[in-house]
């Protein structure tokens, strides 16, 4: 496999989706939206029970449901991009050529991962950031010391990119089967329903997002990205594609 083929593709990529600003803007609005509004709610629910309705016991169970949610919008994030990924191929009508190349599919293949992974993995980091160093400024009064960074909110951000990767691949998979970018990102969208599954099962008590539970999430994510991967390769026929969208 040539990287410098893979990494062509993802550069076309990013040049269709400049062309495209409202998607990018949805990829970013997310993470920074978690990252100003969950130390907001945060501080205001502090004030409000400043004369001890909120211990400091309290807070941090409250900061790591709020951080979870960045791994729940590294799921989310990316179908915005890689559902568009063949599709606007298409209407771009730039798919055909790039079919026609002799590039190999798993080339293809990695540079729509690419394309689709930066900018969603970028916005998750840097909405993470913004929240740790919010919360910390919100929660150190109360707590005493900086509860951000910790091995918590680490092995979110271990685990999120492969979420992430998940979401990619399953969307160019369902990219290439469809012709339409609406339909193509209702149906990526699905992909983040495991995902809040396990989230309300935490809330519900019956799950634990403790470290350990979150590497282990990263482990199964990293193995079922692996399978993903060669899966989309023995499944992609781009002539198939070619005469399905003629």
């Amino acid at each position: 496999m040539d990287l410098q083929n893979a990494w062509a593709v993802a550069a076309k990529d990013f040049k269709i989706l400049r062309k495209k600003s409202s998607v990018i803007y949805s990829s970013i609005v997310l993470p920074i939206v978690i990252g100003v509004a969950f130390p907001l709610i945060l501080n205001y629910a502090i004030e409000k029970n400043k004369n001890g309705g909120m211990t400091a016991a309290t807070i941090p169970t409250l900061m790591d449901a709020f951080s979870i949610w960045f791994l729940i919008g590294a799921v989310m994030i990316p179908t915005a991009i890689a559902s568009y990924s063949l599709v606007g191929e298409k209407i771009q009508k730039s798919l055909e050529p790039m079919l026609a190349t002799p590039m190999s599919d798993g080339e293809i293949l990695l540079g729509k991962t690419i394309s689709g992974l930066l900018i969603p993995v970028a916005a998750i980091y840097a909405g993470s950031i913004l929240f740790m160093a919010l919360m910390d400024q919100v929660t150190v009064g109360k707590l005493g010391y900086l509860y951000y960074p910790n091995w918590q909110i680490g092995a979110i951000l271990l685990a999120a990119p492969l979420a992430s990767l998940l979401s990619v691949q399953l969307n160019v998979i369902i990219s290439s089967r469809v012709n339409d970018a609406r339909t193509a990102q209702q149906l990526g969208v699905l992909v983040v329903i495991p995902f809040a599954g396990v989230y309300v099962a935490s809330e519900m008590g019956f799950f634990q997002f403790s470290d350990t539970n979150l590497l282990i999430i990263a482990g199964a994510l990293l193995i079922v990205d692996l399978c993903l991967f060669f899966l989309s390769k023995a499944t992609f026929q781009r002539e198939q594609i070619l005469t399905k969208w003629r």
